[in-house]
């Protein structure tokens, strides 16, 4: 019974002891597991930043859009193959539309949906449907038939396998967020001041919309001649952008790195070169901005030997990789242009303007006043010359120069110079003003891709290398991703039926 005794009064011990701690525990259990540190929700404006600053374009544009436009170029396959050999290589394909999708509409449809009915933050909701919008023309325009209508609502609506919608809907949709959108900012509502664009200044918020919306206009050119000016006269009456502090950029720093300088600045520091169609227009025509953007490492033979002791600038000394040839195969253009090795080729220069802290251009005052010049040579906008246009685009995109690095400057007088010997010439106007374009688009691969698709400038020779993937003579879109094909196939299948073929030669809707 002793023994007995003992054993019950340790149970009975244990059990009080059991009590109290579960007791205490219970006492102020939810209170104990809240981290009073950790947000609970976040202020919509930064998704917004989140979206914007993902707009920043991924490597791979170097890969496709630069190279299809003939401004970069590598000998090499592996990881960077593509428009250097005219193949589909869908892990490069891809790259814009994971990004976009992933990280850029799915933000912007979480800004639009959790703002739509606040009030007091309208100019928020309409400034992520401006950025919406760009972003699909952006997506539109590489791949054609795109999720637009049920774009985003994987996240918010469990929506995993959206419809595919036909471009020419997409346009109408993208035509009508930014009409309504811009014309609702409100200088007298809330201003977002912690976004990251433009700082909530609700004047440059309008003067990018009405830019996009002008860009889409000019994009239908071709396909609709009358839409395209009606909603040209729509987005210029109401205000685009005029100076370089109106451009929509992305700023980048040490924390968050340019994709492109990134690349050029590590593991590809010395595969990727200018091409040379670029270089010899900039050369024939004594143009300041090639002293800005090009780099030379005379005489290196191998990556190591591209030194700073090597480096020029000298515009004179500048030479381009030409296109059609792969690492073994260039050495025959190598001995004919007399150089060391194929690392002897101009580069874009990687300590100023593709620094992996150099900003990224989205749509610029410069590229703005081009597409006026051709609206007005056309005759669908007055009040100024497409000269004028012309000159004032010209110019911008010099000076915009200054905004990558100061060393990359150009000179006001340097740029008096150029414009005085390569004057506006009325008979051959939409060649230069849209060769124009291509260079003041370099280095926004997206942009410069749909432009020379619409304006069938500059006048390039095609890439003649051997074996390509591609029946004509220019890739004409982006395939879609695997991944797409996998999960998605139904609606993928509908697009491709509606498009033709999944592949490089497939046009989109407006390219006619």
């Amino acid at each position: 019974m002793k023994i007995r005794y003992k054993y019950f009064s340790k149970i009975t011990i244990l059990g009080v002891i059991l009590s109290v701690f579960v007791s205490g525990c219970d006492k102020g259990f939810d209170e104990l597991n809240i981290n009073k540190t950790a947000a609970t929700s976040i202020n919509p404006v930064f998704t917004l930043n989140n979206a914007t600053v993902n707009t920043s374009f991924p490597a791979a544009t170097i890969i496709y859009e630069l190279g299809i436009v003939q401004q970069m170029v590598s000998p090499n396959s592996g990881v960077l193959a593509g428009a250097n050999y005219n193949q589909d290589i869908r892990d490069n394909t891809q790259q814009n539309w994971q990004r976009y999708y992933r990280s850029v509409i799915r933000n912007t449809y979480d800004v639009i949906s959790t703002t739509k009915n606040l009030p007091a933050r309208s100019n928020l909701y309409n400034m992520a449907r401006i950025l919406q919008a760009y972003s699909f023309l952006v997506l539109t325009d590489s791949y054609g038939d795109i999720p637009y209508s049920e774009a985003g609502k994987g996240y918010i609506d469990q929506l995993v396998s959206p419809k595919y919608d036909a471009q020419q809907t997409v346009y109408a949709g993208i035509t009508k967020e930014l009409t309504e959108a811009i014309a609702a900012l409100d200088a007298s509502k809330t201003i977002e001041t912690a976004d990251v664009l433009y700082g909530g200044n609700i004047a440059l918020w309008k003067k990018f919309g009405n830019s996009v919306l002008l860009r889409a206009g000019m994009r239908l050119t071709k396909i609709d001649a009358t839409q395209a000016q009606s909603i040209v006269q729509k987005a210029f009456q109401a205000g685009i952008m005029e100076v370089n502090s109106d451009n929509a950029f992305i700023k980048h720093d040490a924390n968050y790195l340019n994709a492109l300088g990134q690349t050029l600045n590590s593991t590809e520091s010395s595969n990727i070169y200018l091409g040379a169609p670029f270089v010899s227009f900039l050369q024939q025509t004594n143009d300041p901005r090639l002293k800005s953007i090009a780099l030379r490492y005379v005489g290196a033979k191998s990556g190591n030997d591209q030194t700073s002791a090597r480096a020029t600038t000298d515009p004179t000394q500048q030479i381009g990789m030409p296109f059609g040839f792969d690492n073994g195969s260039i050495g025959t253009e190598v001995t004919k242009s007399k150089l060391a090795s194929f690392y002897d080729y101009s580069q874009v220069d990687r300590t100023r303007m593709a620094k992996t802290t150099s900003p990224m251009f989205l749509v610029t005052a410069a590229q703005t006043q081009l597409l006026l010049a051709e609206a007005a040579q056309r005759g669908w906008i007055t009040g100024a010359t497409a000269e004028s246009f012309f000159n004032k685009g010209v110019k911008l995109h010099m000076e915009q120069m200054a905004l990558y690095d100061a060393n990359s400057a150009v000179s006001a007088s340097a740029i008096d110079t150029y414009q005085k010997a390569n004057p506006y010439n009325a008979s051959t106007a939409l060649e230069q003003i849209n060769t124009q374009y291509w260079v003041a688009s370099f280095l926004n691969g997206p942009e410069a891709f749909a432009n020379f698709r619409r304006s069938g400038f500059p006048n390039l020779a095609p890439n003649p290398f051997p074996g390509k993937s591609i029946k004509g003579n220019f890739i004409r879109r982006l395939t879609y991703p695997n991944s797409e094909i996998s999960v998605n196939s139904v609606n993928v299948k509908e697009a491709i039926t509606r498009m033709g073929a999944d592949d490089l030669d497939a046009k989109v809707w407006w390219d006619k």
